[in-house]
């Protein structure tokens, strides 16, 4: 009995040693990667005022004037930290808690998720969803040791990454005013289209609008959504709502994100904002 308690002693101490090792190298490259992400940070004009809005849609417009404050100084990185559930199946829903940082630069567009996700038996699967200079970057790996999925490159990674940073930026909506990059399209007096160019990578989100004015939904007709090793083009959305104020803007605290299958929609992300600390032009 004493030597099955010490073999148990022993295997528990190596998973502890191991998670330990492998929360070191991931975090590692963590840090390798955010630094090149704001190597190539370029300053943006210096603040907001409300006649840079005379040219863009209607919708676009009125929800500028409610969520920034005249005078806002321009955001160069925003740091966030999300809590909430993934859908770790394309089958029968399977959500798991998660908890993430994330690093946003605005100019040049680019960013790095962190998160953890804990899986049954209280397995830590991290994975990382970043664009950085251009390039698409997605992985996954049980205790940071052993990989479950790493693909980095091709144009439609990118271009699924790029499409992500666009659609995120209710969380740093001075990117989405004139001379930050994207280009506007009114649809419909509460739908306008935001195209974004970064180099030869370009994307085209759809932003609804509430009643209250605000961003209520982001869509797109296609996005490659991943499954192991095959690919496909599926319809894509997100969801913001419950507005709060943060230095001077007001930036959506909760969100969901979902497939649209001929099915009906089938949701991966729900998150809540619990920390947002931003970098702004001086």
């Amino acid at each position: 009995m004493r030597f099955t308690f010490l073999i148990t002693l022993l295997g528990i101490a190596a998973v502890v040693a191991a998670l330990r090792w492998g929360t070191r190298a991931w975090r590692s490259e963590t840090g390798i990667i955010r630094q090149d992400l704001t190597s190539t940070a370029t300053t943006p004009p210096a603040s907001y005022q409300p006649s840079m809005l005379s040219a863009l849609p209607a919708p676009v417009r009125r929800y500028l004037e409610q969520v920034l404050t005249p005078g806002q100084p321009l955001i160069t990185h925003a740091e966030f930290s999300h809590s909430g559930t993934f859908n770790m199946s394309t089958g029968e829903p399977n959500w798991k808690p998660f908890t993430s940082t994330q690093l946003n630069v605005t100019s040049r567009p680019g960013f790095d998720w962190d998160a953890r996700i804990t899986m049954s038996a209280g397995i830590p699967v991290f994975v990382r969803d970043a664009y950085v200079k251009g390039e698409g970057i997605l992985e996954a790996s049980l205790f940071g040791l052993i990989p479950v999925a790493r693909l980095r490159g091709g144009e439609e990674l990118a271009k699924g990454e790029l499409m992500r940073f666009l659609a995120e930026s209710p969380w740093y909506p001075t990117v989405l005013l004139p001379g930050q990059g994207v280009v506007w399209e009114e649809v419909h007096p509460t739908l306008a289209r935001a195209t974004l160019r970064d180099g030869n990578v370009s994307t085209t989100v759809d932003f609804h609008f509430g009643p209250n004015g605000m961003v209520e939904r982001i869509y797109s007709p296609a996005r490659t959504r991943i499954t192991g090793k095959t690919s496909e083009q599926l319809p894509w959305q997100g969801h913001f709502w419950n507005y709060i104020d943060t230095n001077g803007m007001k930036v959506p605290a909760k969100g969901e994100v979902a497939w649209l299958l001929p099915s009906g929609p089938v949701p991966y992300w729900r998150g809540t904002l619990e920390r947002a600390t931003y970098t702004f032009h001086r």
